[in-house]
């Protein structure tokens, strides 16, 4: 009988030491900061395959303030590079990485929300694109591949056209101030194998002009 006893109290004790440890987690889960710890992680996540992704024009931002339905807006970037959220206002979101505009932004909404928790996705990629446009067979607007060079674009859009100016084409790229340069593209050159310092990489918004 003493055994036995002394084995229920045992299992007992075990019992409400299981139980505490239980609620324990709970309540640190259901704590404010429990649950930001959590959300934390579930958002580092979410966009850590765009660590290295830079935001650019026309690119869509789903912008999440946590517990601020009102704060929480889905934008896109604008031409100027700017997006515009409520008590933020104007804020330049082109040229960096979520990461570094989450920041800026919980920094900005941190005099207005008390610890923002501020999460920054990229819900549509727009901006990495390039356009061809003039004597081709299929001018527009294309989706910008790793590597891509000018005349791969080239080919691509369907060749030049029977009237293009092969030795006028060139690339309008714009720089950073919003000024642009001119890139010549000496197509036969190109394909006999020399000067081949003219088949550039293309960059996001570049425009190949084939007269």
């Amino acid at each position: 009988m003493i055994l036995h006893r002394n084995i229920s109290v045992i299992a007992l004790l075990f019992s409400m030491s299981l139980f505490s440890s239980a609620q324990a987690v709970v309540e640190a889960a259901s704590s404010p900061s429990g649950v930001a710890s959590v959300r934390n992680g579930l958002d580092k996540k979410q966009i850590a395959p765009l660590d290295d992704f830079v935001i650019g024009i026309d690119d869509v931002l789903a912008i999440t303030v946590w517990k601020e339905p009102d704060l929480s807006k889905t934008v896109p970037v604008r031409p100027d590079g700017k997006i515009t959220l409520p008590l933020v206002g104007d804020i330049q979101a082109a040229g960096k990485t979520p990461e570094k505009l989450q920041h800026e932004l919980q920094v900005s909404l941190a005099s207005f929300v008390a610890v923002p928790e501020v999460a920054v996705i990229v819900q549509e990629v727009k901006s990495q694109k390039f356009n061809i446009v003039g004597q081709v067979a299929k001018p527009g607007s294309y989706p910008l591949g790793e590597s891509l060079t000018v005349l791969d674009a080239i080919a691509g859009a369907g060749g030049l056209g029977i009237y293009a100016k092969s030795n006028s084409i060139y690339v309008l790229r714009l720089r950073p101030d919003g000024s642009s340069v001119k890139l010549p593209f000496r197509y036969k050159q190109v394909l006999k194998g020399t000067n081949l310092s003219q088949n550039v990489r293309l960059q996001a918004r570049d425009t190949i002009v084939v007269p």
